[in-house]
């Protein structure tokens, strides 16, 4: 079986996949990254709200876990993704 057989078996939606991938492709050795959702977002051609809708099918699947990232000042960063 191919490295991302169990993704494209998976009833995702077409959205779900190409973020899952896309997040897969930019982990680090721990599974671990943290790509803006408007990086994302433009990278693949996708809108903001899709890219949302596309990571919440994937944390809800157990595909991907999310932790916000504060900065010192307290203001939001970018998440920080854990790829299963």
């Amino acid at each position: 079986m191919g490295y991302f057989d169990s993704i494209y078996a998976a009833e995702l939606s077409h959205r779900a996949v190409a973020v899952y991938m896309y997040l897969k492709s930019r982990a680090n050795k721990d599974g671990v990254c943290w790509p803006g959702i408007r990086t994302i977002s433009v990278d693949l051609n996708l809108s903001r709200s899709t890219v949302q809708r596309a990571l919440r099918d994937l944390q809800g699947g157990g595909w991907i876990k999310i932790e916000p990232r504060y900065r010192e000042n307290g203001s939001s960063s970018s998440n920080r993704y854990y790829v299963q």
